[in-house]
């Protein structure tokens, strides 16, 4: 028997979302980042992919844990938090690891603070999923495993 490897995506998340499910839960809900983890865990599994979760608030990480995919992933699900919105440098990351990446925002940015309307993602993004609170993880989740 032949053993094949599962494709991997891997799932990244910027700051603070660690705090998920005690940070406005009026915006965010009650789930926490570990709830959301097992529920994208078991979709990965209906979907014959594995996933890996990384989560930092510090730039820097987020950057190498994309670099990490090159040649080794098979898609990116960002949630990059307000790096979405300044950050040069994890964009120019998802350019260079050259995997599909799906950005993902629990909230609709688009209705809420003007500076959020900004995402330096969205143009290197295969898809971008915002405002379907933390299903968006498995939506973007199904888009890149239908696609590996």
């Amino acid at each position: 028997m032949v053993h094949t490897e599962l494709p991997l995506i891997l799932v990244v998340n910027g700051p603070n979302l660690n705090l998920l499910g005690t940070r406005e839960p009026e915006k965010y809900g009650h789930e926490t980042l570990a709830d959301v983890a097992a529920r994208v865990t078991r979709a990965a599994e209906a979907e014959g992919v594995q996933v890996e979760f990384v989560q930092s608030n510090h730039e820097g990480e987020i950057v190498e844990a994309i670099h990490s995919a090159r040649g080794r992933a098979s898609g990116i699900v960002l949630n990059a938090g307000a790096y979405t919105h300044t950050s040069v440098a994890i964009r120019d990351a998802v350019v260079a690891a050259q995997v599909l990446m799906v950005e993902v925002h629990i909230t609709n940015v688009h209705a809420r603070e003007a500076f959020r309307h900004h995402s330096y993602l969205s143009d290197v993004a295969a898809a971008v999923i915002a405002g379907a609170g933390t299903l968006g993880y498995e939506f973007a989740l199904q888009y890149l495993a239908r696609r590996a």
